[in-house]
C-alpha cells in the first residue's frame, strides 16, 4: 500500500490474496486485514476466494494495474449489480445497451422496465421483455409481475443470463427484481428486499411499487407477512 494512503479514511477497503474463503482461515488477507481494521473507521473486507475465484467468476475484470489516479478511478465504467450468481443481473439503461457486458456476463434476456427503447435491443442476440411503465407512484407494474416472472424462469431454465434494468437501476428494476425473488425462492418480502439492497444499497422502488409488492408477497405466498409502514421501506 501506498505511503501516502490513510487507512483510516478509506471507506471501502477490500483485501485479497490468492484463495482465502474462511475468516476461521489464517492467510495473508486475514492477517492484513485485521491489521487494516485496528486503525480503519470503516468495515475492512476479505474478497471470499480470492483472485483465484474473482478470475475464474469475472475474468473479463481483472487487470495488472495496481495503483489508480482519481480521474482513472472516476472513468471506470460500474457493471450490473449480481443478484443470482450468473443468472441475474440488474442496471441501468446505459449497461443495457453496452455490448461489451452483454458478451461479458453471457447475457441472452433482457427485461426493459422504461418508457425507453433502443435499436440495440432489436438488433442485438438478446431476447427483450419491454415493460413500458414509468417511475410514478401511479403506475400499474404489478400487472407485469407474472409475465415477468414466466420470462425470467424459462431463461433460467435454459441456463440464459437475464438483465433486468430500467433508466437509472434505482426504482422499476429493483422491483421487478424484488418480485421475481419472491415468485423464485419463495421469500418474504423483507428477505428479497435485503438481498436486493445488500446487492445495490441505492435500489429504492417508489411508494406505488412498494404497495403492489406487498400485494404481490400475498399473491406468491398466500399471506402479507412483510409490514411494509416501516421506515425502511
Amino acid at each position: 500500500m501506498p505511503a501516502d494512503v490513510e487507512v483510516e479514511s478509506l471507506r471501502y477497503c477490500v483485501v485479497y490474496d490468492s484463495n482465502t474463503s474462511s475468516l476461521q482461515s489464517s492467510g495473508p488477507a486475514t492477517e492484513v486485514a485485521g491489521t487494516l481494521a485496528k486503525t480503519s473507521r470503516h468495515p475492512v473486507h476479505i474478497l471470499k476466494g480470492g483472485y483465484e475465484r474473482f478470475s475464474a467468476l469475472y475474468p473479463f475484470l481483472r487487470t495488472q494495474k495496481i495503483l489508480y489516479t482519481v480521474q482513472e478511478l472516476e472513468d471506470l465504467q460500474p457493471y450490473p449489480v449480481e443478484v443470482l450468481l450468473g443468472q441475474l443481473y440488474m442496471g441501468d439503461y446505459r449497461q443495457a445497451t453496452n455490448l461489451h457486458i452483454h458478451k461479458h456476463l453471457k447475457l441472452r434476456a433482457l427485461i426493459n422496465v422504461s418508457e425507453d427503447t433502443s435499436d440495440v435491443f432489436e438488433s442485438g442476440a438478446c431476447t427483450v421483455l419491454h415493460i413500458p411503465v414509468a417511475d410514478s407512484t401511479e403506475a400499474d407494474l404489478y400487472g407485469f409481475f407474472e409475465r415477468a416472472c414466466e420470462f425470467i424462469d424459462t431463461h433460467l431454465s435454459a441456463g440464459s443470463a437475464v438483465l433486468i434494468f430500467s433508466s437509472h437501476g434505482i426504482s422499476r428494476c429493483s422491483a421487478v427484481t424484488i418480485a421475481f425473488l419472491l415468485h423464485h425462492l419463495k421469500s418474504t418480502l423483507m428477505e428479497a428486499w435485503a438481498h436486493v439492497s445488500k446487492c445495490k444499497t441505492n435500489m429504492r422502488p417508489n411508494r406505488g411499487f412498494v404497495q403492489q409488492l406487498s400485494d404481490w408477497e400475498q399473491h406468491a405466498l398466500g399471506q402479507r407477512v412483510t409490514d411494509i409502514a416501516e421506515p425502511l421501506y
